[in-house]
């Protein structure tokens, strides 16, 4: 039996919040950078530091259609803070997934990890743990950035193309 407060009472249907919406998302994205980042170790691309841009805009995209996905649940009662959460959740969970999958990756196939690229930008050796730490910190901050953004978008008002005389 359900509690009125996972349920609503009109349609006995559970309720989506943003932690719900953002985690289950954030697992699907963080599916898909794990799926990415194997193929482009074992490609042999993982070298390459332009190929993790491919991680952010994988990251961004998750993050929208969660926003979205809440959206077109709650519909106009989407709460603001609610759809700027669920993004920032859903970034936070897949750039977690992430990182344990480059400890993994790290742990199993030290050789196809090099980080002497990364080690010559930033001037010193870069471990598994700061690599791991620096992926949940540049996913979370892509999370809040991509979510406040797309917030803007998906908060806004409709513009009714017939009663535009009456907003002027």
């Amino acid at each position: 039996m359900a509690t009125p407060s996972t349920t609503t009472a009109a349609a006995n249907e559970p309720v989506l919040t943003p932690e719900r919406n953002g985690v289950r998302f954030g697992l699907y994205t963080g599916a898909v950078l794990v799926a990415y980042t194997i193929i482009a170790v074992v490609a042999g691309f993982f070298q390459n530091i332009t190929a993790g841009s491919l991680d952010v805009l994988i990251l961004v995209l998750g993050s929208v259609l969660a926003i979205r996905n809440f959206r077109m649940v709650r519909g106009e009662k989407m709460p603001y803070f609610g759809g700027y959460g669920t993004g920032i959740i859903t970034s936070i969970v897949a750039s977690v997934i992430l990182a344990f999958c480059f400890l993994i990756l790290d742990a199993i196939v030290p050789s196809k990890l090099d980080l002497t690229q990364v080690q010559n930008v930033f001037g010193f050796e870069m471990s598994s743990i700061i690599g791991f730490l620096a992926i949940i910190l540049m996913g979370s901050m892509s999370g809040v950035m991509t979510a406040l953004t797309a917030m803007q978008f998906y908060k806004a008002d409709p513009i009714d193309p017939l009663n535009m005389n009456e907003r002027i």
